[in-house]
């Protein structure tokens, strides 16, 4: 079987305020609909991503889920939500898709538990939604406090929506002209199909006013554990070399000596980051075997991993180097190394620090032939 994941991010988003569709708005140092499309396409029983967006906003679509590991369809939607998962349905319908989970994109935080359970319930029904029972008093109202209604058997349904595709195909095409949907589990039970439901989560709740965006942050970072990991490099000195530290241009007259830049803290940092997720080390993304890095700018290897960081949900929050040497002087270019790699890693300054010391001149780094770094990466990511 084949599974799609169908997000609809075409909705204008007014009620949520903004500059830009609450879609493409930020939201934990990511646009709002790059967290969905991340937990959605990193799953391993989803094969592909179909966005459903709005006229004109394919580029944003596409600059705000970067690189997934699923192949990604754009398709324009309609005037109202129903139209608009229909459009995206009929796209998956030709891609020969037998199962979709259909998301609304204002619903940013996707657990991995609820995609596992929903994809275990279409096994027992033609469609599952997740759902969670109601909690507070309900009451009729208008103007002043009504009756009490009893609460025992309702639940408040959420997405990702899962479905046997033609199923949910035939309901949207049976669907009666004129008649709004509440949502796509509602219009696959009047087609005379049984919808499963599974335990819901409250990390899926819905992204609607301006102060909800504050809401689901504190979700998003409550979820979070701290991690740290270290990174440790070294780089022979040799006459003729440039020499970078940092990203930035030390005038000197000796440099290091490597396959890219040889940026001995970058290279440091690049390897703490990437073990915070368990990501291997700079060799395994960057091969000095391959000819495409040399002489490359190791600022890309750092972006590179802050990006693998980022694409799991982690939060930067410190960076420490160590560099190691006694040539040259790192006291005069300290602020400029911090200021460069809190750029690289779009960080504030303060969550930066450069040390730097000798070895009292023992060992190769006390001889002059390399200088080392050491650095410590604290971030939060998901557990």
């Amino acid at each position: 079987m084949s599974t799609a994941a169908l997000i609809v991010a075409a909705g204008k988003g007014a009620r949520a305020g903004g500059d830009v569709p609450k879609q493409f708005a930020p939201l934990a140092g990511r646009p709002l609909l790059a967290h969905s499309a991340q937990a959605l396409s990193a799953h391993p029983g989803i094969d592909h991503l179909t966005l459903v967006v709005g006229e004109g906003q394919n580029d944003l679509a596409r600059a705000a889920i970067g690189d997934l590991p699923v192949s990604v369809d754009m398709v324009i939607g309609g005037a109202e939500r129903r139209d608009s998962v229909r459009a995206g349905l009929e796209s998956l319908a030709r891609r020969g898709v037998t199962r979709v989970l259909i998301h609304d994109a204002a619903r940013p935080f996707v657990p991995r538990a609820v995609i596992d359970d929903l994809l275990a319930a279409l096994d027992r029904a033609a469609g599952a939604v997740p759902a969670l029972p109601v909690a507070d008093t309900l009451a009729r109202a208008d103007a002043v406090l009504g009756d009490n209604l009893p609460r025992e058997g309702l639940f408040r349904v959420q997405t990702p929506q899962a479905f046997h595709l033609d199923a949910i195909l035939a309901a949207h095409r049976g669907w009666p002209d004129g008649r709004e949907a509440t949502d796509d589990a509602q219009m696959l039970r009047h087609a005379g199909q049984d919808v499963a439901m599974i335990q819901g989560s409250p990390m899926l709740e819905k992204i609607t006013h301006p102060q909800d965006f504050a809401a689901a942050a504190a979700r998003h970072d409550a979820s979070l554990i701290s991690r740290s990991a270290t990174g440790f490099d070294v780089h022979r000195i040799e006459a003729g070399e440039e020499l970078w530290l940092g990203g930035v241009h030390i005038p000197h007259d000796k440099g290091l000596s490597g396959h890219s830049d040889a940026d001995v803290a970058l290279h440091a940092i690049t390897d703490a980051l990437l073990g915070t997720i368990g990501a291997g080390d700079i060799g395994m993304h960057f091969p000095p075997s391959d000819p495409q890095w040399r002489g490359a700018a190791s600022a890309r290897f750092l972006e590179h991993a802050a990006g693998l960081v980022a694409a799991q949900g982690g939060v930067i929050d410190f960076i420490d180097l160590t560099l190691i040497c006694e040539a040259p002087k790192i006291g005069p270019h300290r602020d400029a190394i911090r200021a460069s790699i809190a750029a690289i890693l779009r960080l504030p300054i303060a969550r930066v620090s450069v040390k730097a010391t000798t070895t009292e001149k023992l060992g190769f780094t006390g001889r002059g032939e390399g200088m080392a770094a050491q650095a410590i990466a604290t971030v939060r990511a998901p557990a």
